[in-house]
């Protein structure tokens, strides 16, 4: 029964082969007015309305089919290209960091021009600041060992930050210019006039520098140094010439002139700060030892005193 059938199948097949063979003689070989071409042209004539209508019918189901492949395709690459941005993103960190670390000791190698070659710096990293609004004092990581003493002024790549308070083996703390403890003698940079910079109470982004001599001409924009000198034995020994910040607006309803200043230093943001430490013999150490043996009465009267060490190369 079953030999019987593939038999048949295989008969139909065959002549189905065959009667194509002949129609498609037939039709290639008669003119394009035949019977068979006119029989094509009355069957395309009534298939095609169909064809159009199942053509725009199912255009929907293959823009679907269309689409949901798409979707998978754009999905598939969507997260190949985050798992390469993953792996991307952490040396993207990495060299932004070396990129800014690298800035600033580039920036703090042009400040070590000025001045301050008596001075060894010390390069630390800021590991700690005080958590609150003022970052009045911040840690580093570099101590005694490396030579940083009290007093020792402390610098970034944009000026002044602070001063050494206290020394640890492991480590120091810096109080910073805005600190209510901090006072900085300074002038401005086109003038020798000597006065004092200290936080501006209830600004902790601003100084002020008071105790300009009247008529001292100071203008909006110009910048506030290091002046080279001191005011007592607890002082700061600045290199001259260390930037500050700069002028902002000038107060003038006293004897004595005082000037807001916008500090250079992004105190709120220190990352790579420089420690100014001074040897023994050096010329910024024996000229601290000098200054801490004067009497109170001596100490103060620094306006003098102060142009003497300035014009040495080394002051605070």
């Amino acid at each position: 029964m079953y030999d019987k059938t593939v038999r048949r199948r295989r008969a139909v097949l065959a002549v189905l082969v065959v009667l194509s063979l002949l129609l498609l003689t037939a039709y290639f070989g008669e003119s394009s007015g035949g019977r068979l071409h006119g029989l094509q042209r009355d069957f395309l004539t009534v298939v095609s309305p169909i064809q159009d209508g199942a053509n725009k019918a199912l255009k929907p189901v293959r823009d679907l089919f269309g689409w949901v492949g798409d979707t998978f395709s754009a999905k598939g690459q969507r997260d190949q290209l985050r798992r390469e941005i993953d792996k991307l993103r952490p040396r993207l960190v990495k060299a932004e960091e070396e990129a800014r670390l690298s800035r600033q000791l580039v920036a703090l190698d042009h400040l070590n021009q000025l001045g301050v070659s008596d001075y060894h710096p010390v390069t630390a990293t800021v590991i700690g600041k005080t958590p609150n609004l003022w970052y009045s004092t911040v840690t580093i990581n570099t101590g005694a060992p490396a030579g940083v003493k009290v007093n020792d002024p402390v610098v970034n790549s944009e000026g002044l930050v602070g001063k050494v308070v206290a020394v640890e083996s492991d480590g120091a703390q810096v109080d910073l210019i805005t600190d209510s403890a901090m006072a900085v003698s300074a002038r401005i940079g086109t003038s020798r006039a000597t006065g004092i910079v200290q936080p501006k109470v209830g600004e902790p982004n601003d100084l002020l520098l008071q105790y300009l001599p009247e008529g001292t001409p100071v203008n909006k924009g110009e910048y506030v140094v290091t002046s080279g000198s001191v005011g007592g034995a607890d002082d700061s020994l600045y290199p001259p010439g260390l930037p500050i910040g700069q002028v902002t607006s000038v107060n003038e309803e006293s004897a004595y002139e005082s000037v807001n200043v916008r500090p250079f230093a992004d105190l709120h943001n220190l990352d790579v700060v420089e420690v100014l430490t001074s040897g023994a013999g050096s010329q910024p150490a024996n000229l601290t030892r000098l200054i801490s043996t004067l009497p109170p009465g001596r100490q103060s009267g620094t306006s003098a005193q102060g142009e003497q060490l300035a014009s040495t190369g080394v002051g605070g």
